[in-house]
């Protein structure tokens, strides 16, 4: 094993922004661990499931993050944004456990951040005049 390493140094995030996130297969994966009732799995089982999870939730929090940071400052959108960000930051700090309560946690993190995502995407609503 070496205990080498290369560190990547993107503080424009450049490499992320241009890699377009593998949606479907992280949606079928939500969808299935929301519907679990009574699921017996390994601990170990969970934590792998919450490590994807919690890896995507930062890739798409990241594509949150840049489309908010494009918005016009009155954008209501924006603002919404900043609250899913912060409450994105504030689950993902917390350790991953080896239960089903964890990764439907994650689970459901996902599926919020896609939907401000998908919001974030939709042309804004015209304003009353």
């Amino acid at each position: 094993m070496s205990d080498t390493y290369t560190v990547l140094h993107d503080p424009h995030g450049l490499v992320d922004a241009e890699l377009p996130l593998d949606r479907a297969p992280y949606e079928a994966l939500v969808a299935a661990v929301l519907a679990w009732q009574n699921p017996n799995l390994n601990p170990r089982d969970y934590e792998q499931i919450a490590l994807q999870l919690t890896g995507h939730a930062r890739a798409v929090a990241a594509d949150v993050q840049r489309h908010a940071a494009a918005l016009p400052k009155n954008d209501s959108r924006g603002a919404l944004a900043d609250v899913i960000l912060r409450e994105a930051a504030g689950r993902l700090s917390q350790p991953i456990q080896g239960t089903a309560h964890c990764v439907q946690n994650r689970a459901r993190l996902v599926r919020a951040l896609y939907e401000r995502l998908d919001r974030l995407e939709a042309e804004p609503a015209p304003s009353a005049v």
